[in-house]
């Protein structure tokens, strides 16, 4: 008997994984901040021995009824995420290029996923001397 019940444990654990990854269960809302720190380390550039940079601002797309729904909600969701990505660079020793900013916004086409997260790396916008600016010397 013992030889039938480890194949039948065997063909359980292989009817598991199969079904896992036909049928991808659906992300739980804590999944957006394991993405987005996903992205962080994912996407961490190495600039020197002591620095390390990282994404800073985040688009996160989702279905357009849930942006709809977190929209009119009375609390704003981004500042939220934009701590928990702070903290994840602190947690981690990363350091970011310019302001850390998260935006949320309606896919534009019919997808199955719930959310779609794209990063980059954005530098502090420079402002340019006015023109007719002349030093003194």
């Amino acid at each position: 008997m013992e030889p039938f019940k480890t194949a039948e444990l065997a063909m359980e654990r292989w009817t598991a994984t199969l079904w896992g990854i036909l049928f991808r269960p659906k992300r739980r809302p804590g999944d957006v901040v394991a993405v987005l720190r996903r992205e962080c380390d994912d996407n961490a550039l190495i600039v020197a021995r002591q620095r390390v940079v990282v994404p800073n601002v985040f688009v996160i797309d989702l279905l357009p009824d849930t942006h709809r729904k977190l929209t009119t909600h009375a609390l704003p969701v981004e500042p939220h995420l934009v701590n928990q990505v702070r903290r994840r660079a602190a947690e981690q020793g990363y350091t970011f290029a310019g302001p850390v900013a998260v935006d949320l916004r309606p896919a534009h086409r019919e997808t199955t996923e719930r959310f779609r997260v794209h990063s980059r790396i954005a530098p502090i916008e420079r402002r340019p001397r006015p023109t007719g600016f002349q030093e003194r010397r």
